[in-house]
């Protein structure tokens, strides 16, 4: 985390496991130090990513600098293709019950550390299922979007128009992870031709079908908001300000000039604009 570290913090990490059906949900759980804790946040990593890697690992030192414990964890779909034992998990092989079930189990955690209701902040993919976690959790006291992307059932297509996911072949590989599903094989790996370039049958079938809609989900929601984008991402695929105009409370959007979506060069900035927005609301 060179360079994305507040002046003069000071964090206590915890190597944490989260216990789940299979694998157990490896994490770290932040302490602030010598600051006094005032609540705690949990980090939902996006697609092909885990707990260390990018905002789930240059957020917590930010956090922790404003007095927040913070847990930063895998759900079982982190990185691409993970075998901690000879089954493989990972983001190939991710369903959304399994994702939506992991944050349940990750949120209870939290609870049973004193957290009964943590402020929870995701990226991208992240962010999608974070807007679900906070619908169904009235109690949470705000939410930050990192480039959170539409969900529903026109994300596929609309990543892939991009060149993202499925490409030019959505309806070819739609095809093919039909077939593969209806003969028993949802596991099967196929080639994608856009990033995150490779998923199972079942995974992408269940992408295409089940994904919560950001969208949907907004008038439910009606703590504070957060929402994060960078200006070279795509408006549509990261609706930050329709999602304000459906929002059920306040939403603030702020566009990172000239930003990608994984805020390379970014973290040091992106990490005080979340630190000092939460710093004021939870004030």
């Amino acid at each position: 985390m060179t360079g994305t570290r507040p002046e003069g913090s000071a964090v206590l990490a915890e190597l944490v496991a989260v216990p789940a059906p299979g694998t157990p949900l490896d994490g770290l759980f932040y302490e602030p130090g010598r600051r006094p804790l005032r609540a705690a946040a949990m980090l939902m990593h996006g697609n092909g990513m885990n707990f260390y890697y990018g905002a789930s690992g240059f957020l917590p030192p930010h956090l922790a600098g404003i007095g927040l414990a913070v847990l930063s964890f895998n759900r079982h779909g982190h990185d691409t293709v993970s075998a901690r034992t000879r089954t493989a998990e990972g983001n190939a092989y991710q369903t959304v019950a399994e994702a939506i079930d992991d944050n349940e189990r990750a949120a209870r955690w939290l609870a049973g550390r004193g957290h009964p209701a943590p402020v929870v902040i995701g990226h991208s993919n992240g962010g999608m299922l974070a807007s679900e976690h906070v619908a169904r959790h009235p109690e949470t006291p705000a939410l930050v979007l990192l480039s959170a992307h539409l969900g529903g059932t026109q994300m596929l297509a609309r990543a892939s128009a991009l060149g993202l996911l499925a490409g030019d072949r959505l309806d070819e590989l739609t095809d093919r992870a039909a077939a593969l599903v209806a003969a028993g094989r949802p596991d099967e790996l196929l080639l994608m031709p856009g990033w995150y370039y490779v998923t199972t049958a079942g995974s992408f079938l269940d992408m295409a079908r089940n994904l919560p809609s950001l969208l949907d989900n907004a008038p439910r929601i009606t703590c504070p908001v957060l929402y994060v984008r960078g200006e070279r991402e795509d408006v549509e695929l990261y609706p930050a300000e329709r999602f304000a105009e459906l929002a059920g409370g306040r939403v603030d959007v702020v566009v990172i000039r000239d930003c990608d979506h994984f805020y390379t060069g970014y973290e040091a900035e992106v990490g005080g604009r979340v630190a000092a927005w939460l710093d004021s609301v939870l004030a």
